[in-house]
């Protein structure tokens, strides 16, 4: 009757300025460009030459730096009362960067970031009364993806004023107030009896004359009857919500790694700014990567945080380097992750991590719980999940089974978005402290009956500084008003030892999941830029090739400290850097791809350099010799590419003639039987040497017969149609076709890829309505064909892009390479190659991080469904109990396989927020399987990492004899990583059982130590001394083992 609700937002909302009293206008500050180019620059202390810059003038650029200053006096009158600044560098236009972004710097020291939620600057009071140096950095930004535009800023507020305490106090609370009784139902008497409250206090106020001391002191009174209303209403609330600061920053998005250090910097001087403010403030930073960066452009900054942790009062935890990406990292970089990112955390802070943080990542891996388990950690937190397209995860606080069977217990922070619609289950982690999101954590959370306690991470993030002012003043109000949860400051790692507690004593059920924990959504980052994820796969491998040699010359020369791991830890760093969940994934500007290049060149640098000290240490140089070596844990036949065309042959050490090739600029040779984790010597012998040749060459007759298309091989009947498509695959081993009846293989297919949203993220489900096959050959001819392989020159054209593909088919090996050159010129376009196979399953098999993982390949139910793109590692499989075929890769990751059909995305370029992305040149290669048995019986794990990771072939001999620096007695055991530990006092010797089974394994090393224990993923011992000369441990099916050596 009396819009009362409307009338009492009107007078809470006209209050919010009075709170500044006696405000003092700073019109002109002198400006000028910030050219340093630097992350911490020269705060200037000179200002002739300076232009004048006003409030109300604009100023424009893109990636843009701009130096405002001025002398300003606080005046002296103002001691007792909180003297502030407020600043509004905002932005005329919209967008994902909308807003501003600034250091403030006082006397030349940086002392808070000013942004678009943090306008307010609170001066210390040993200035007032003295004239000092206030001098602004802004930040122009960027446009938030797309074409780069030049971004236009107004200068349009800088006052000086002082904060009236009991306005700021009767805002908050009545605006918390009001905002509890829109969030309450009608049924719900509290509603009506902070309504009434309200109003009474509203009444009060004198709106005669609006600042005058009268309307002042009414104001006041005000605010003493609504907290006197609010102090006599009994809040004893069931439920309590814990909230803990937080800014979540991506180390690079619609931004490069060089603003993200300038974020970071900015941000965490605001957080100690609020600190001094407010003494019960928490705050939790994740990401060891973004303390690195302070400690070197910032060290002043840095050293206050390690007070602060000392204090108890800022958590450093979270787990990993940065918040990674969980689909596409290998398991060793997963592992690599938490190993640098808690050593860091250890030897900087001296705290050991408790959980792992993860609120914005795409999707989790299965191996997850392990790698947490035997890392120590034994809780998991995200929010990401309730993204999920089609179906509602059913639990919010669950035990996690992992693919070994071990648990972590895994809460999903349940806070929803103020603006969002009744029923939705979509969550966030930057959380705003409202009426409705506290309440509304508690309404969404599915575990009511087992658990009354909740979490909320409140801040702004990615540059908007993390919590505010506003946050806090809000923090407390809400804590006061009954009706809602209480609302506690905390630390994430008192929230989550709480609730482990909780679920423990728990006599109600607690649900486990025993899964992945797949996000329904994104799946286009298991493909978007190509580029990047081809090089952090081949730079792991790099990386794992590196270590070990590395480790065996050390061990050999009888000294871990000759090993070069401090070197390859720094390289390490960059890799993991490059895993964070906007870079992988392909969800960044095109910028961030640009520094990621120069990064991946530095990566493969350090890790060469690496190598050629180990050889340069190993080898003998002569010039006949070759030295082939195998860093997989199998004895393994290689067809090594030799660099040299001489006429003459090839043997082993024992003298056997090994078969061999010679083609344009390279002899491919057939080197049998490498050992594992060991070398094999090859020795060549020219023309001249060989008794009976005139010309050196020991005749090999070509077992490839090829009829216009229709080739035959030792394993394999092909034919290839006029579109360059297999037309038929007849495996001669097993007597029957690859294919199925009247399919085609090697099918390139383009789709029209324009998802609803998210270019680079998204690929939606429709997009297999719209397909175009590439049939349009342009080329066909046998390119080799001799003893070793057979190699068929294909060649297409679609619409403006080339592609042109070498298929391989090999005379020792079942393996049909397809080694592929893409010159790629469309847009929003997605490039796939299927395989309609001769299998009848229910399930596809794929290679994840340490095992693999069975998903349907039908679409039985909704959960299926949302499955029509998955991700997979090396390899997809579609086996029978006697058959199967795989489809590999060397560095893809999106598989679509559905009924009998093996299809592999290949390339895709969408529009946002890399407007050219993946447009250019691209090389990879995958590869048909077709075996025995399943992927167990049919070697395909082998056969997977020997395309992968080819054997490394350098001249010279070794100066140790042929064989193994140990041996592993099971095949399927596959080792992941040979390595100094990080404090360099033991060998590390990690590996997994990938077939499912549990296995006892046998490692029998051929160099010299003191003793052996198991160990943990930290590399942490956690077992007993051992000093029997072989290592004999038992598996779970899946499960992971470190070994570290004492010498």
């Amino acid at each position: 009757m009396f819009l009362t609700e409307r009338k009492l937002d009107r007078r809470i909302t006209e209050i919010r300025e009075y709170s500044y009293r006696e405000v003092i206008a700073l019109e002109e500050f002198a400006a000028r460009e910030d050219e340093q180019g630097v992350v911490n620059p020269q705060v200037p202390t000179e200002f002739e030459g300076w232009e004048k810059i006003c409030t109300g003038d604009r100023w424009s650029g893109r990636d843009r730096y701009l130096w405002l200053h001025r002398e300003i006096t606080i005046p002296e009158s103002w001691k007792g009362k909180r003297a502030v600044g407020i600043f509004d560098f905002g932005k005329t236009g919209a967008g994902n960067n909308s807003g501003f972004e600034a250091m403030c710097y006082i006397n030349e020291k940086p002392y808070q970031g000013v942004d678009a939620n943090h306008k307010e600057v609170f001066f210390p009071e040993e200035l007032y009364g003295k004239t000092f140096r206030l001098t602004f950095r802004l930040w122009s930004g960027l446009e938030g993806g797309g074409v780069p535009t030049v971004q236009e800023h107004r200068i349009n507020r800088a006052d000086l004023a002082y904060l009236d305490e009991k306005v700021d106090d009767f805002y908050y609370l009545g605006l918390l107030m009001l905002d509890t009784v829109q969030n309450l139902a009608d049924t719900d008497p509290v509603k009506f009896e902070l309504r009434n409250a309200l109003d009474q206090a509203c009444l009060l106020i004198d709106w005669s004359y609006p600042g005058s001391e009268s309307f002042y002191d009414s104001v006041h009174r005000a605010d003493d009857l609504l907290n006197e209303k609010i102090d006599g209403m009994k809040k004893d609330p069931l439920v309590k919500v814990k909230c803990v600061g937080h800014t979540h920053i991506d180390m690079a998005w619609l931004w490069r790694l060089k603003h993200t250090h300038e974020k970071a910097s900015r941000s965490f001087s605001t957080v100690l700014r609020m600190m001094d403010m407010f003494p019960e403030y928490i705050f939790l930073q994740t990401q060891p990567q973004l303390y690195e960066y302070i400690k070197e452009d910032f060290p002043e900054i840095y050293e206050e945080i390690k007070k602060r942790v000392k204090e108890g009062r800022w958590e450093v935890d979270g787990g990993m380097w940065v918040e990674a990406d969980c689909n596409l990292t290998s398991g060793e970089s997963l592992t690599r992750q938490i190993l640098i990112g808690s050593k860091f955390i250890k030897d900087e802070f001296g705290k050991d991590v408790e959980y792992l943080w993860l609120p914005d990542v795409f999707g989790y891996s299965w191996a997850l719980p392990q790698i947490l388990k035997k890392s120590g950690i034994d809780m998991f937190m995200t929010t990401k999940i309730s993204w999920n397209q089609y179906n509602r995860m059913p639990h919010d606080t669950f035990k996690w089974k992992g693919i070994d069977g071990s648990e972590v217990l895994t809460h999903f922070i349940t806070t929803p978005e103020p603006w969002n619609e009744p029923g939705s289950w979509f969550y966030t982690y930057n959380g705003l402290l409202t009426a409705k999101t506290v309440k509304g954590v508690w309404d969404a959370y599915s575990e009511k009956e087992m658990n009354q306690e909740l979490l909320i991470a409140y801040g702004y993030g990615d540059g908007g500084g993390g919590v505010n002012r506003d946050l806090l003043e809000r923090r407390r109000r809400i804590d006061k008003i009954p009706g809602l949860p209480s609302l506690e400051t905390s630390a994430a790692g008192e929230f989550f030892r709480d609730l482990k507690e909780t679920v423990k004593q728990t006599n109600r059920y607690v649900h486990t999941w025993d899964g992945e924990l797949y996000l329904e959504y994104h799946r286009g980052t298991y493909t978007s830029q190509g580029y990047n994820k081809r090089m952090n796969r081949k730079m792991e491998l790099l990386y794992r090739q590196a270590e070990w040699l590395t480790a065996m010359g050390a061990v050999r020369a009888g000294t871990l400290a000759q090993a070069e791991q401090e070197k390859l830890t720094e390289g390490w760093k960059l890799i993991l850097t490059n895993q964070f969940h906007d870079i992988i994934p392909g969800s960044s500007i095109h910028e961030v791809y640009e520094d990621s290049r120069r990064d991946y060149a530095k990566i493969e640098e350090i890790a060469r350099d690496v190598i050629r000290d180990y050889l340069a240490d190993s080898l003998r140089e002569e010039g006949t010799v070759w030295t082939v070596y195998n860093a997989s844990g199998w004895t393994m036949d290689e067809i090594a590419a030799v660099p040299t065309v001489e006429a003459g042959v090839f043997t082993d050490a024992e003298g056997r003639v090994l078969k061999a090739q010679r083609e344009e600029g390279v002899t491919y040779v057939h080197v049998k039987d490498v050992p594992a984790m060991g070398h094999r010597t090859v020795f060549f012998r020219a023309a001249k040497d060989v008794c009976g040749r005139a010309d050196g060459n020991v005749p090999e007759t070509s077992p490839f017969r090829v009829d216009g298309r229709t080739i035959d091989t030792p394993f394999y009947s092909m034919v290839i149609n006029e579109q360059g498509q297999i037309e038929m695959l007849y495996d001669k081993d097993h007597d029957r076709s690859v294919l199925a009846p009247g399919e085609r293989g090697n099918v390139l297919q383009m789709f029209e890829d324009k998802p609803l949203d998210n270019d680079a993220w998204d690929i939606d489900i429709y997009y297999q309505q719209k397909m175009r096959e590439v049939t349009d050959l342009t080329r066909f001819e046998i390119k080799e064909q001799g003893a070793l392989r057979l190699v068929i020159g294909l060649a297409w054209n679609y619409m403006n892009t080339v592609i042109e593909q070498d298929l391989i088919l090999y005379a020792e090996d079942r393996r049909i390479d397809f080694c592929t050159k893409v010159d790629f010129r469309e847009r929003q376009q997605l490039l796939k190659t299927a395989f309609p196979v001769d299998i009848r399953t229910t399930y596809a098999t794929y290679d994840i991080q340490y095992g693999n993982v069975r998903r349907p390949n039908h679409w039985n139910t909704s959960w299926d469904q949302a499955r029509f793109e998955s991700v997979g590692h090396r390899f997809a499989d579609l086996s029978e109990r006697n058959y199967g075929v795989a489809l590999m890769n060397d560095c893809k990751y999106g598989y679509d396989v559905k009924g009998n059909v093996l299809r592999l995305s290949l390339l895709r370029s969408g529009r946002q927020p890399d407007h050219i992305q993946d447009v250019g040149e691209h090389v990879f290669t995958y590869s048909l399987l077709p075996h025995s048995g399943d992927i167990v019986s049919g070697d395909v794990v082998r056969e997977a990492h020997a395309l992968n990771h080819p054997m490394l072939v350098s001249a010279g001999r070794e100066e140790n004899a042929d064989g193994s620096f140990f041996t592993v007695d099971h095949p399927q055991v596959e080792i992941d990583a040979v390595k100094k530990s990080e404090d360099g006092n033991c060998l590390v010797v990690r590996f997994h059982e990938y077939a499912g089974s549990g296995q006892k394994v046998t490692i029998r090393p051929s160099f010299r130590f003191h003793s052996w224990a198991e160990g943990d993923l930290r590399e942490r011992k956690t077992g007993a001394d051992h000093t029997e000369e072989a290592v004999t441990m038992k598996l779970h099916p899946f499960e992971i083992k470190t070994v570290l050596f004492e010498l």
